[in-house]
């Protein structure tokens, strides 16, 4: 096992898992426990198959560079607006994620609407936050093939999840998302330049595997550094418009 690409896909995992599961359970409270769990099953299956088809492509000899350069800029894409929005929230520039709220506005939205409805608004909550835990899974297992391990984390992840929402049933607002969002999203942009440079101009790294603490370093010492100069721009702002 792989602790340098397990335990951030467990923390990313487990932010993702905590967003569909206030979903599921705003839901469950409109159509009920079993329908609102057959919605969240069936869009976890659909992620087992993607899962699945993912992994039989690349060991079927599926262009690697072409997978790494498709993920890679996903990836990009996808760190740096958790990474943006970390940064942000630290600064006083955008509110702290409210699962409270979200949770709120979820039961809204389908305390009138047809059973039908509602299940589909649990199944797409689980299948969109749960494609993002696949594309990490995905990007994080092309070099190593660590699928089973990296699928593990995942799924551990969903399970600790589950138990405590099931023990508590409200929101899981004690997680720390902000802060697992900064670190995680470090780490995916970090893994994101990586593959994304060394697909377009082959081996562009001069340490290797190893090129990736550099960037992680790059990135949290960098974004570490915008927080103040973001927060005295804010506070400078609302000085001015007083």
């Amino acid at each position: 096992m792989d602790w340098t690409t397990f335990l951030p896909l467990f923390l990313a995992a487990t932010v993702e898992w905590v967003e569909a599961f206030t979903i599921v359970l705003a839901v469950s409270l409109t159509i009920g426990w079993l329908a609102a769990a057959g919605a969240a099953m069936t869009g976890l299956a659909t992620l087992a198959v993607l899962t699945v088809v993912t992994g039989g492509l690349l060991s079927l000899g599926a262009s690697l560079w072409i997978v790494q350069l498709a993920v890679g800029v996903f990836l990009l894409l996808f760190g740096m607006r958790w990474l943006a929005k970390a940064v942000a929230r630290q600064a006083g520039l955008k509110a702290l994620h409210d699962e409270d709220l979200e949770f709120a506005e979820t039961r809204a939205l389908v305390r009138n609407a047809e059973w039908f409805a509602a299940w589909l608004v649990a199944y797409k909550g689980v299948l969109l936050e749960g494609l993002e835990v696949w594309l990490i899974i995905v990007a994080l297992s092309l070099h190593g093939g660590q699928w089973m391990w990296n699928t593990v984390a995942a799924l551990a992840a969903l399970v600790v999840v589950c138990i405590a929402g099931a023990a508590v049933r409200t929101p899981l607002r004690r997680v720390p998302e902000n802060a697992l969002k900064y670190v995680v999203g470090v780490m995916i942009v970090s893994f994101g330049t990586y593959w994304t440079l060394e697909s377009l101009a082959g081996d562009v790294w001069p340490w290797g595997d190893a090129s990736l603490l550099a960037l992680v370093g790059f990135y949290l010492i960098g974004g570490l550094a915008l927080v103040p100069v973001l927060r005295a721009r804010r506070l400078r702002h609302t000085a001015a418009t007083a």
